[in-house]
């Protein structure tokens, strides 16, 4: 039995050594193989080897990396290939070369033949072609360089996990101190505390709305150098991408509201300057409803909490409309104010605060204070909360169904109230009784409130009894604080992480966590509520 010849491939200053069964001489002479990859693809047809070549020389054409310049015939310094006329060949020496370049190196030199680069004597039966997808070598200079570096990447997640623990621990100590000077200053320990979940760039941000259920988010925005054209920006919260943008007609004007259905039914309502209240449809993005030529413009809008066709509309010239979506030619119900005032707020109260079950009751808000509404078919009446009587200028209120609390925010009556740094406000806590009367707790603190504009107000509940924070944003320190409605001590700050003011806020629950979002008209800042 013959001894198996071993040849040594050089190549580049790489070294490749293969051992090979010896064959008859005159098999040897038109074909012998190493078959480097797979053993299948000795089975595989001439063609489908050209193929693979020719994409294997486009491949290099298009790179410069060191690895072409090692599959590289050193007679002709084209590309070998892995079948055909230059498929890749080696001599007894290891040197490779195209099989058609040293046939015809060693043919038209029958005196001498030699390798072309080291000389040694060689002759045609020598030539032994390689079939392989790919020839390359491995540098063992970078394969220790690469062991290092994972090395290096192991004793760094070792450290990072180590990091993180003491993180962990640091974090834990951190909440245990809030707690315990909480404690100490208001006689009971926090629920509940939020932290920074992330933000969403946007352009011109103006109002939000969030559907928990649903797990989206639907923004109002104007485009900028489209002749104020606004748009709806509709956002997945479950993975945090922009969905779609649902286009407006180009003559909406400014939206003053939206509200997004608490029915699970894809339905939003919007309220603009063009006289205009328009109902979308987030599932086909279009305007399945619109009531024009209104008295005037809707300032504020809100769903009934029980019937999916009701919706309720607060006017600029202090009226309140009812409608039935059943009902497209118009309001079920058009009610005249006391006042002319602007209605900026209008919320439907739960059914245990309606006196009887006939009775649909509404609480909205104006510069006058907060008004309750009783309707009953097509008609209601109006009546001033008399806790709220002569506090001052009401620029903003929230409303809590479960607990049935109210939070009214209210500045100054000045004589000179454009101040750009804002001027003196404070809050006002009701709570509404069963018998629809009002207990009232007047806030303590001072905030500075923007002298112009009407702020936007969130209470936050976390469905458990005097488990509710009250969200409001401080003009002076332009920052968010959280603060126990009940007595209005502070709980938390968050500085906007945008330079503009703070357009919106809202708060939803989504698979029993809190998220709150901040709108400015350059981002979406996002607060992550965690228990304590």
């Amino acid at each position: 039995m013959q001894r198996p010849q071993r040849f040594v491939f050089v190549n580049a200053g790489i070294t490749m050594e293969v051992s090979f069964e010896p064959e008859e001489e005159e098999e040897r002479q038109t074909r012998q193989y190493i078959d480097v990859a797979d053993s299948s693809r000795v089975s595989q047809n001439e063609s489908e080897n050209q193929r693979r070549s020719s994409e294997s020389v486009c491949s290099s054409s298009s790179s410069g990396s060191q690895e072409d310049k090692e599959s590289l015939c050193s007679i002709c310094m084209e590309v070998w290939t892995n079948g055909g006329e230059h498929q890749v060949s080696c001599l007894p020496c290891g040197h490779l070369y195209g099989f058609s370049c040293i046939n015809k190196w060693l043919q038209h030199r029958p005196s001498s033949k030699k390798c072309p680069q080291c000389n040694r004597a060689c002759s045609l039966k020598d030539v032994v072609k390689i079939y392989g997808s790919k020839v390359a070598a491995v540098d063992d200079q970078a394969q220790k360089r690469i062991a290092l570096l994972e090395e290096k990447t192991a004793s760094l997640r070792n450290k990072e996990a180590q990091w993180r623990e003491m993180e962990a621990e640091l974090r834990l100590e951190v909440n245990n101190l809030k707690k315990k000077i909480y404690q100490e200053r208001h006689g009971h320990e926090p629920s509940y505390s939020f932290k920074h979940q992330g933000e969403v760039l946007v352009s011109g941000g103006r109002i939000f709305d969030i559907d928990g259920g649903r797990q989206i988010l639907l923004l109002a925005r104007r485009l900028s150098g489209s002749g104020g054209t606004f748009v709806l920006t509709l956002m997945n919260l479950h993975s945090g991408e922009i969905e779609d943008d649902i286009l407006l007609p180009s003559t909406t004007r400014a939206i003053k509201d939206l509200r997004l259905s608490p029915h699970n039914n894809g339905l939003a309502v919007l309220g603009s300057l063009g006289k205009k209240l328009s109902v979308i449809s987030l599932d086909s993005h279009n305007t399945v409803l619109s009531y024009n030529h209104l008295p005037a413009a809707p300032w504020s809008c809100s769903w009934d909490l029980y019937n999916c066709h009701h919706v309720y509309a607060g006017l600029q010239n202090g009226m309140v409309l009812v409608f039935d979506m059943r009902q497209n030619r118009g309001p079920l119900a058009s009610l005249a104010g006391v006042t002319s005032n602007p209605v900026h707020s209008i919320h439907h109260l739960s059914a245990n605060s309606t006196p009887t079950s006939d009775v649909r009751a509404l609480l909205s808000a104006s510069s006058t204070g907060l008004w309750q509404w009783n309707i009953s078919g097509s008609e209601g009446w109006s009546t001033l909360v008399s806790v709220t009587r002569n506090l001052g200028i009401c620029i903003a209120s929230s409303y809590c169904p479960r607990s049935n609390h109210v939070v009214a925010s209210y500045k100054r009556r000045l004589e000179s109230s454009k101040d750009s740094n804002g001027v003196e406000g404070f809050h006002v806590c009701l709570k509404r009784r069963g018998d629809g009367s009002y207990s009232q707790k007047q806030s303590s603190t001072q905030p500075i409130v923007d002298s112009i504009g009407l702020p936007r107000t969130e209470i936050i509940d976390f469905g458990k009894e005097r488990s509710q924070l009250f969200a409001s944003y401080e003009e002076s320190t332009r920052e968010l604080i959280l603060q126990d409605p009940w007595s209005f001590a502070v709980s938390q700050r968050f500085a906007l992480s945008s330079h503009l003011p703070l357009q919106d806020v809202k708060y939803a629950n989504l698979n029993g966590s809190g998220l709150l979002g901040l709108l400015t008209d350059d981002r979406l800042q996002f607060l992550r509520s965690e228990s304590l």
